[in-house]
């Protein structure tokens, strides 16, 4: 199973950075559809989110770099002015990549989250995909990106996220999924199932979608 969801995962994060890569310069500002996030709050909650992970599976406490901070998983973390979010979030990537073909890692269990005490690479194939899933939409819908995601990986994490939707509301990190418009194709469906209003026109949709932050009790705690 590691060996598939590393493969996954690699193609989910590598469209999240190639998306930080395209954001024009003046354009890290403008808000996103996340309330009270600009699209660089997006980035760092992403990267914060990760080390997070990281640290429950084995690696060292979060910690500053690359002018991203540490913060409450559910929030966006403190960003400096010049700093290099390709480079943060790229960072993060190859840790997750490393950790994902490490056994010693992968067989430790999360302590709880929103699909109970399941194995690190379920939580990574599942509840980890659909948010660099979603924040690769929110980040190309704030920037004018592109907002097509890879069609092959919204089937998969939509597909694998659904029996575990009473989970995820239950968290409170994720709104009531939105009706999609008659005719909606895959993407929609899935946007729309995970509270987003990918059909309008500007940044409006529902709740704040801070999935990975709010999903985990991360606390300081790591499985022994």
């Amino acid at each position: 199973m590691s060996t598939d969801v590393r493969e996954d995962y690699a193609v989910v994060s590598e469209g999240f950075l190639a998306r930080i890569r395209a954001v024009p310069a003046g354009a890290w500002a403008n808000p996103s559809p996340c309330p009270g996030w600009s699209a660089r709050d997006v980035v760092g909650h992403l990267v914060n989110g990760h080390r997070g992970f990281l640290f429950l599976a084995g690696g060292p406490p979060p910690a500053p770099a690359d002018g991203v901070g540490t913060g409450p998983m559910a929030g966006a973390p403190p960003i400096e002015p010049g700093a290099d979010l390709a480079a943060a979030f790229g960072r993060v990537r190859d840790d997750m990549l490393a950790m994902l073909a490490d056994p010693q890692r992968t067989a430790r269990r999360l302590p709880g989250g929103p699909m109970g005490a399941v194995p690190i690479p379920q939580a990574v194939s599942v509840v980890g995909s659909v948010e660099v899933l979603v924040h690769t939409w929110d980040l190309a819908r704030a920037t004018g990106g592109d907002e097509t995601l890879d069609a092959a990986q919204v089937a998969r994490v939509h597909a694998a996220a659904e029996p575990f939707a009473a989970g995820l509301l239950a968290t409170g990190a994720f709104d009531p999924p939105v009706t999609p418009p008659a005719g909606a194709d895959a993407q929609t469906r899935f946007l729309c199932f995970v509270g987003r209003r990918p059909f309008l026109g500007d940044a409006s949709f529902l709740g704040d979608a801070s999935f990975l932050g709010d999903a985990f009790p991360w606390g300081d705690a790591r499985e022994s």
